[in-house]
């Protein structure tokens, strides 16, 4: 039979109905078909769950920490190959001219209204006269 610690027993043993309710509907397994035939008690069914559950609580924390570890070490590597990229970049070499945009061809337009602008004013001179 498995042995079960004082120490979840206690915990067992303190929880309020609407949390040991809850407990044993996350048994899974071999527990809750030996809770049924009375090999355990509820409140050593509950003991049982709660150290299982921590178990899987501290192994996740493990995984997660490597996951996070490794995401770490990803993220100093690529933040290395860009400082890397950048100082070739600047390394001296050829250097391309700045590209520098096309300017647009002036049309006849603004000729025309200058022209425009001229004669109008000779009118007004005229006729002021």
């Amino acid at each position: 039979m498995t042995k079960i610690s004082n120490e979840y027993l206690a915990k067992a043993k303190k929880l309020n109905k609407k949390e040991a309710e809850r407990l044993l509907s996350r048994m899974t397994g071999k527990l809750p078909r030996r809770l049924e035939k009375d090999k355990l008690t509820r409140e050593e069914a509950m003991a049982l769950q709660m150290e299982l559950e921590d178990e899987q609580l501290q192994e996740w924390r493990k995984v997660m920490a490597e996951v996070k570890s490794k995401e770490e070490t990803k993220k100093k590597k690529t933040a290395s190959e860009k400082m890397k990229s950048s100082e070739k970049a600047k390394a001296p070499g050829k250097v391309k001219a700045a590209s520098q945009p096309k300017a647009v061809k002036s049309t006849k337009a603004p000729a025309k209204a200058k022209v425009k602008v001229k004669v109008a004013e000779k009118v007004k001179a005229d006729t002021a006269d």
